[in-house]
């Protein structure tokens, strides 16, 4: 891998850790005032995907010997960026109500503004994005692929569960 690709998985990991440090403080609050998980059989599942994905990340391409491409990786970075800025700005806009699990805090009201004006789940799409692209910027083709479909899957079963706990009908994203 070469300097930059280094570089991009550094600052992606780098950022899931800053992550579930504001997921665990997140998680805490609403807890505190009696936030219910729902969930919690999928959640494992979801944290083995996602570290599995970035070790695939930088043994894919080191095992196959891929020549670095700046246009892929620009590209793929580029998208990376962008779904960096989707995640923290759904982040931002749900406050101490994000968390990496389905914590419900009864009687709050369903946030409707920033990104969740024009979207339901602006952050699985952020992660969606995110787990196609950062694979494709270093070249691992395989991990992008395997990646991206058990997202999907993954989310098939999430997404459902998170509606329900907050009272959306209708289901889907």
């Amino acid at each position: 891998m070469s300097g930059p690709e280094l570089v991009l998985v550094g600052v992606v990991a780098a950022e899931r850790v800053l992550e579930l440090w504001v997921a665990r403080r997140n998680a805490a609050w609403a807890r505190s005032r009696g936030g219910v998980e729902a969930g919690r059989g999928h959640y494992p599942l979801m944290v083995a995907l996602h570290a599995a994905w970035l070790v695939g990340c930088v043994v894919e391409p080191a095992a196959s010997g891929r020549a670095f491409d700046a246009a892929r990786f620009g590209a793929g970075a580029a998208v990376v960026a962008a779904a960096q800025g989707l995640r923290w700005w759904s982040i931002r806009t749900l406050g101490r109500r994000w968390n990496t699990r389905i914590i419900v805090v009864p009687g709050l009201p369903l946030v409707t503004g920033g990104p969740y004006r024009f979207l339901r789940h602006p952050n699985y799409l952020a992660v969606a994005l995110e787990v196609a692209a950062l694979p494709v910027a270093l070249g691992a083709w395989l991990t992008a692929l395997a990646g991206s479909a058990l997202n999907g899957a993954l989310m098939a079963r999430r997404i459902p569960c998170e509606e329900a706990a907050l009272g959306i009908r209708g289901g889907g994203a």
